[in-house]
């Protein structure tokens, strides 16, 4: 994994975008596991944040099903 102070180019974008949007101030350590493949990393955050927008149920509650079935699959993240 590419620690945060020695991304450069298009994954320290990507690194500043998620740090700008996490509620801890941080790059998730999901996140970094994908450090080595920023293309994949970038299509991961496309596919999250139209997984996340408000609809039928709001961020919360995607948040809330998200870790109940982490929980339930005893899954750490």
């Amino acid at each position: 994994m590419i620690d945060e102070a020695e991304a450069t180019g298009p994954l320290a974008e990507l690194y500043a975008r998620a740090k700008a949007e996490s509620v801890a101030g941080v790059v998730p350590e999901i996140l970094r596991t994908m450090s080595l493949r920023p293309d994949f990393l970038e299509a991961i955050e496309a596919g999250s944040a139209m997984h996340f927008t408000d609809g039928a149920l709001n961020r919360a509650e995607h948040e809330m099903i998200a870790s109940y079935v982490s929980a339930l699959n005893r899954c750490r993240y």
